[in-house]
């Protein structure tokens, strides 16, 4: 029996929250997976925090950031706190389907993988509200696979899955949307291979509340840089405990 644990990252995500998190609980993983969800609320103002406190689940864990500590910083608060043997990034945002989870647990049942990432590219079906957007993942991950040697189709996509013990090892420093990019750089760096499946993708616009812009996709870029020229070390001593700025609400 394997764990998926869930990490839901939510800033301002009061329209889609609970959407999500229902969306999430109703798929069937198969017979050998229980699962965790661990949300993450990272200091959101539009009443994000109040629906995720009256949540009372025995499969959730929720975490409430005391200042807007950046994705990368919730993703990693998800890591330090989860339990399963493997973990799942899921947005809060709606864009990406939490039904697809059973698509990374037959994966792994298959082929054991270390790392499963989401491809939006993988079976031609390429959805994009805006073209800068397109090209510059197309960009980034043909800079990913240059610089660490891999073979992917999709560095950006938030879904990414990865075994527990690998992700818990790698010396993750980024707060931001960087960590979508630090993350497969350390796991290839670390000698782990990553494998994609195709996944469906419903892009939201700005006046929707898409946050990632122009400017973020130049901070990956120097993340990777860094990455790969050593500026943090690949690996950490030991598994360090959550971010001390953060405030848990135990399993309701």
């Amino acid at each position: 029996m394997r764990t998926l644990s869930v990490i839901i990252c939510c800033y301002n995500e009061q329209a889609t929250i609970a959407d999500v998190i229902a969306g999430t609980k109703a798929v069937d993983l198969g017979p050998n997976w229980d699962r965790e969800i661990l949300i993450i609320d990272n200091c959101s103002t539009d009443g994000t925090r109040e629906i995720l406190q009256q949540i009372e689940d025995p499969e959730i864990k929720i975490f409430f950031h005391k200042q807007n500590m950046g994705k990368g910083m919730s993703i990693r608060t998800g890591i330090a706190n989860m339990s399963g043997d493997y973990m799942i990034i899921q947005d809060a945002d709606a864009e990406y389907d939490p039904a697809e989870h059973i698509h990374f647990c037959k994966k792994v049942n298959e082929t054991n993988a270390d790392a499963i990432f989401g491809s939006r590219v993988l079976g031609g079906n390429v959805q994009y509200e805006y073209a800068h957007a397109y090209l510059g993942v197309r960009f980034l991950t043909g800079v990913t696979n240059v610089l660490f040697g891999g073979h992917l189709t999709d560095v950006a996509t938030a879904t990414k899955m990865v075994r527990a013990d690998v992700v818990q090892k790698l010396n993750l420093t980024t707060t931001d949307f960087n960590l979508d990019f630090e993350l497969p750089d350390k796991i290839l760096l670390s000698g782990h291979e990553i494998i994609e499946i195709p996944i469906s993708y419903d892009p939201r616009t700005y006046a929707e509340g898409k946050k990632i812009t122009s400017r973020d996709g130049i901070r990956a870029l120097l993340t990777m840089i860094k990455d790969r020229l050593g500026f943090t070390p690949v690996l950490k001593a030991d598994v360090k405990n959550a971010p001390t700025d953060t405030q848990h609400i135990a399993e309701q």
